[in-house]
């Protein structure tokens, strides 16, 4: 395998990425379970990194229960326990998976208070700038394994419908739709950050951890926005597929398009 340019940063730094590196390698099957890790040597020549730092990163993968040391054989690879497996949501049926990943996985409310809406989330919500929103911050796991960081912003007037007992045991949709607000449409968008201390403590990660970010907007049939939803998931744990069509068109102009879930979704 080509050696990569040196990661750069203190020791520390160069340690937990070269240890990242190697927990998504072993998560997508480039080092099997049952194998040894290549040699200290060669993943130090390969990282451009010295052989401590290695030492370091694989000392994390042992803590994270991913490897194994073992006398005059080396660093087996210990099968990826995601007690279950991945949470997988279909892009294309979005909402009816979100709805049974809420009562198939539970939630800890670690927050729960009215404050001024933020600026960014006014605008999406299509608020008026100095009103209040019911903030919330929640951590969601699967089996005891913390996957999701979930921030949501909903206006003061429907949050006041539901109580934080009732957010800590119901998934907010189902708040909202109880509280007579019919979803009508949502706006969504993904991209990546970095773990931050909030997320290090709530999803059991290292600092700078990769993510994955969904914010999304949920409106309801006359246009006003009802909630503003941030969430964090552990890329490990939680993955977003999507089936895509081809539709033949005359000539060569076929195209691709999601799939539309079907009636048992």
């Amino acid at each position: 395998m080509a050696k990569r340019g040196s990661t750069g940063g203190t020791d520390g730094s160069k340690a937990q990425l070269v240890h990242l590196m190697l927990r998504a390698e072993i998560f997508d099957g480039t080092h099997g379970a049952g194998r040894a890790l290549p040699s200290e040597a060669h993943l130090a020549e390969r990282f451009g990194v010295a052989r401590t730092t290695v030492r370091r990163a694989v000392d994390l993968l042992v803590a994270d229960g991913l490897a194994e040391r073992r006398a005059r054989v080396g660093t087996l690879v210990l099968h990826p326990d995601t007690s279950g497996g991945r949470v997988q949501v279909d892009f294309s049926a979005l909402m009816p998976g979100l709805h049974r990943m809420g009562t198939e996985t539970t939630v800890r409310l670690l927050q729960f208070d009215y404050v001024p809406v933020p600026e960014p989330v006014a605008r999406m919500l299509r608020m008026d700038p100095g009103g209040r929103v019911q903030r919330a911050v929640r951590v969601r796991s699967a089996h005891g394994v913390p996957f999701s960081y979930l921030v949501t912003h909903v206006p003061d007037d429907i949050g006041l419908g539901y109580s934080e007992k009732e957010l800590a045991t119901v998934p907010l949709f189902r708040l909202l739709e109880r509280t007579g607000h019919r979803l009508d449409h949502a706006s969504q968008t993904m991209t990546a950050t970095l773990a931050g201390p909030e997320e290090v403590a709530a999803l059991q990660v290292g600092w700078g951890a990769p993510l994955l970010k969904v914010t999304r907007v949920l409106f309801e049939s006359g246009g006003r926005g009802v909630e503003h939803l941030t969430a964090l998931y552990r890329p490990d744990l939680f993955s977003l597929t999507m089936r895509l069509d081809h539709h033949a068109g005359a000539g060569d102009e076929g195209h691709w398009a999601p799939a539309l879930p079907t009636a048992a979704a």
